[in-house]
């Protein structure tokens, strides 16, 4: 079996789509814009304190100054997704959409690496 790679390496594969691509710098103090109001969940279902927070959170990361308006669908599934895995009760499916939608918005270092992200502070410095 071959050995797994490791996308912190700088010749993993993670890094080989980024050369002669210039990186896009963002801030590490996150995303100062207004945090959109949350879409509604289906009948009888209600955003919990827990979902807020972390809707918050998330428009308020570095991350979330490359988003429009149109993330709000997926950074609202990701939070349905990450309740069912941390409580417990995400399906094998469920867990992987929760991946999927966290790489689609650039929160792993390596969906960063892959859409020529990184997070610098106000002195220019790589975080």
């Amino acid at each position: 079996m071959p050995k797994m790679r490791d996308p912190s390496k700088p010749f993993s594969r993670a890094h080989r789509g980024g050369q002669g691509r210039a990186l896009v710098d963002l801030p590490a103090e996150g995303c100062t814009l207004p945090v959109p109001e949350m879409p509604p969940r289906g009948e009888g279902l209600e955003w919990t304190d827990a979902d807020r927070e972390r809707w918050a959170e998330l428009w308020q990361s570095p991350q979330a100054t490359m988003w429009d308006d149109t993330a709000r669908g997926t950074v609202a599934l990701l939070i349905v997704y990450e309740a069912a895995v941390l409580a417990g009760t995400a399906s094998a499916w469920q867990a992987q959409e929760a991946r999927y939608a966290g790489e689609a918005l650039g929160l792993t270092p390596r969906a960063m690496a892959q859409l020529g992200w990184r997070i610098v502070d106000d002195a220019g410095g790589e975080r």
